[in-house]
């Protein structure tokens, strides 16, 4: 069934010839896809030709943080323009009230038609389903990857078979054929590949001769780390046989080869649901090109989050380490992006509505915590670029992975972590000693992060210094220090 068949309400708008010539916007954004599962940033496991043809015809930016990393907060950061404790949105568990400004509430008074396809994850009902779209059709939760239900406004429900991120392409195939004369803005956010991985039928043995290598921190014992980060449950032995590798655990092995075993379950599972990603995005791209819109929409790829694909031992997320805390973003715009550019400056989530509203045209409202960095795609890095960004993770209190509350800042050279209570205060949780606990990286000498250099003499000076600026980006997005966290030394 085509959206064009399910009766959505539209509003049909009469353009003035200046909004007509606007850019469109393709917004995709996968679940949990971490940047080191993409050729284009140099995988060592996979290749995705198609995300590579973004990347190619535009720019990867290879310094793009979350705020906050996990599903829900990120995906509200996106599409306010602000921190989380801003608009609400901390943890899984709170929706995103949806009489907050938005950037396709923006949009729509622009003279765009806007679309909202896949998953939503922003609570459901009154007060939280999708706001500022003419189109929508999202996954209630987390939906499911084979015969999805989705739902629709006036809480009409959809039931078709199918697997999941084929579904939603075909929905956002179906608005850009009822759409695609423009402007228009379709945000296309696939459930993949966000556990328990499950890939496509035509997908099923892929990898099944192959042995993917093990990344270099994989046997990570996190010595010397905090105490809650050691006692995080991420780790492969954490993984559920059943539920996310679909298998029994073969008898006779010893635990390192069941830890071996379990990665090489978890990573090909993993690497599978990429696969049906990646070529959705070709068949989007290739519909673009067929439309003959490719040079007038601006093309987005990102994730909300990173991913662990082993790293320090771990799956999930959550976590201010890198592999967590980076977002692939490949964006593509002709007129505004060179071929093939690239840049390291430090942008994120946050920055992402006034970067899309400036590529279109459209003013940005205040209030928005973000900053445009459309003149990084454009080549030009501001004398007053920032150098360093915040991030907040507050537990969500779920109990299965006990990742501790935590704030800290990274800058282009560091990363200063404090972990301010015990992983979920729950009975029989161990917690440490001292409920505050900090770390220290040099993203330059350690860019693996497994030394941390909190309690070395040598990084006194640094440490001062990214506490005074921890101080003062929280100051500067309105956000608090937990009471009484204060470094060694400090």
């Amino acid at each position: 069934m085509s959206l064009a068949d399910s009766n959505f309400p539209f509003q049909q708008m009469w353009y003035t010839d200046s909004v007509s010539d606007r850019p469109n916007l393709l917004f995709i954004m996968s679940d949990d896809h971490a940047a080191h599962a993409i050729s284009a940033y140099g995988s060592k496991i996979n290749s995705t030709p198609n995300l590579d043809r973004i990347a190619a015809s535009g720019m990867r930016l290879d310094s793009a943080f979350c705020t906050n990393s996990i599903c829900a907060p990120s995906r509200a950061a996106i599409l306010t323009g602000t921190y989380n404790h801003i608009n609400g949105v901390t943890t899984l568990d709170t929706p995103l009230d949806n009489s907050l400004w938005n950037i396709a509430k923006e949009l729509q008074s622009a003279g765009y038609t806007t679309g909202m396809i896949g998953k939503w994850h922003l609570g459901h009902g009154p007060g939280a389903d999708p706001s500022g779209f003419d189109v929508w059709r999202v996954l209630p939760g987390q939906g499911h990857y084979h015969n999805p239900v989705m739902l629709e406004p006036e809480g009409r429900i959809v039931e078709r078979g199918g697997y999941v991120t084929d579904l939603i392409t075909d929905d956002c195939i179906d608005f850009l054929d009822d759409h695609g004369d423009g402007p228009f803005a379709l945000f296309c956010h696939h459930k993949a590949p966000h556990r328990s991985w499950e890939p496509a039928p035509r997908h099923f043995t892929k990898y099944d001769d192959v042995e993917i290598p093990e990344p270099h921190t994989f046997r990570d014992d996190l010595v010397g780390r905090a105490e809650v980060i050691q006692a995080v449950r991420m780790r492969m032995m954490d993984l559920d046989p059943i539920v996310d590798l679909k298998a029994v655990v073969p008898e006779g092995l010893s635990e390192d080869d069941e830890i071996a075993w379990r990665y090489q379950r978890y990573i090909k599972d993993y690497l599978r649901v990429v696969d049906a990603i990646d070529e959705n995005v070709g068949r989007l791209l290739d519909h673009l090109a067929a439309k003959g819109i490719a040079d007038n929409t601006v093309v987005m790829y990102t994730s909300d989050q990173g991913f662990f694909l082993g790293d320090h031992g771990w799956f999930d997320k959550r976590l201010m380490y890198e592999e967590s805390l980076t977002m692939p973003l490949l964006i593509q715009y002709p007129e505004k992006i060179e071929a093939g550019s690239t840049s390291d400056d430090i942008v994120t989530n946050v920055d992402f509505a006034p970067t899309m509203l400036e590529l279109l045209g459209v003013d940005s409202p205040d209030g928005l915590q973000g900053r445009s960095f459309v003149p990084l795609l454009e080549g030009e890095t501001p004398d007053d670029w920032p150098t360093s960004m915040y991030y907040r993770y507050w537990m969500h209190r779920d109990g299965s992975h006990l990742c501790p509350a935590h704030y800290g800042v990274r800058t282009t050279t560091h990363k200063l972590i404090c972990y301010y209570n015990d992983p979920l205060d729950q009975p029989g949780a161990n917690g440490p000693a001292d409920p505050i606990e900090w770390e220290l990286f040099d993203l330059v000498a350690d860019p693996y992060e497994v030394d941390n250099v909190i309690d070395q003499a040598v990084y006194a000076e640094v440490q001062a210094e990214l506490v005074a600026e921890l101080t003062r980006l929280q100051a500067a997005v309105d956000d608090e220090p937990f009471p009484g966290a204060a470094p060694r030394g400090s």
